[in-house]
């Protein structure tokens, strides 16, 4: 019988995992070197507005899965962060001013005007699947953010380097995750590797991962096929 993985091993296993997605998607890669057009810019803010606006919806659905209290209280900050605490705060708004840096308007963004079926799709499937698996698999799908900080750091300096025409103040999106990534990634960890103490509860969460991953893969599946070069 195979033996429960190390905790070091098990983390170890999750990093390789979570570095599936975030720097090798071809349209991530001509994003972050400047080989992007305005339109596909502007393609994928509009797109990805709609992963943003749902990441409170998956966290509310991992909060009303959970059974442990502590957990709860520290994984409720991550609505706060996106939603905000009052109107005009919060990462979705946040994602609104860095769409209109980019020439967009609100209204375009938040009607789904631009959304393309295969976005829907993939967003939806990830806030199905917090609602609908054990919460500690949902909580396992969110270490994509693994590697977020770095992802952060190289993507700021793509846009302020390759993309001048959007203006400066709508990157405050890059700079606030540069701080909360780091912090929801070390708790999403801290949660799991607490709770999968067995080898198929590790292979869960490893799936789960994946999952995500595949789900983020999609959603830039859809977005390089409606905005081509």
């Amino acid at each position: 019988m195979t033996s429960v993985m190390n905790e070091t091993d098990f983390v170890s296993l999750l990093r390789a995992h979570s570095q599936r997605y975030h720097d090798q998607h071809p349209f991530h890669v001509r994003m972050n070197t400047g080989q992007c057009s305005r339109r596909q810019i502007q393609g994928w803010i509009a797109n990805r507005y709609y992963y943003q606006e749902n990441i409170p919806r998956k966290d509310a659905a991992i909060l009303a899965n959970c059974p442990d209290v502590e957990v709860r209280r520290r994984w409720i900050r991550r609505i706060t962060d996106h939603d905000g605490a009052t109107a005009g705060e919060g990462g979705i708004e946040a994602w609104l001013r860095m769409g209109a840096a980019a020439g967009l308007t609100r209204e375009e963004i938040q009607d789904h005007r631009h959304l393309v079926p295969g976005v829907r799709f993939a967003v939806d499937a990830y806030v199905n699947f917090a609602r609908n698996r054990p919460w500690v698999e949902a909580v396992a799908s969110s270490l994509t953010e693994l590697f977020a900080p770095d992802l952060m750091v190289e993507r700021l300096a793509a846009f302020q380097r390759h993309y001048q025409w959007i203006e400066p103040g709508g990157l405050a999106y890059f700079r606030a995750r540069l701080e909360q990534a780091p912090r929801d990634c070390e708790h999403a960890l801290e949660v799991v590797t607490t709770h999968c103490l067995t080898i198929e509860s590790q292979a869960l969460a490893v799936e789960a991962l994946s999952f995500k991953c595949d789900v983020l893969w999609s959603l830039m599946d859809a977005i390089d096929r409606a905005y081509p070069g």
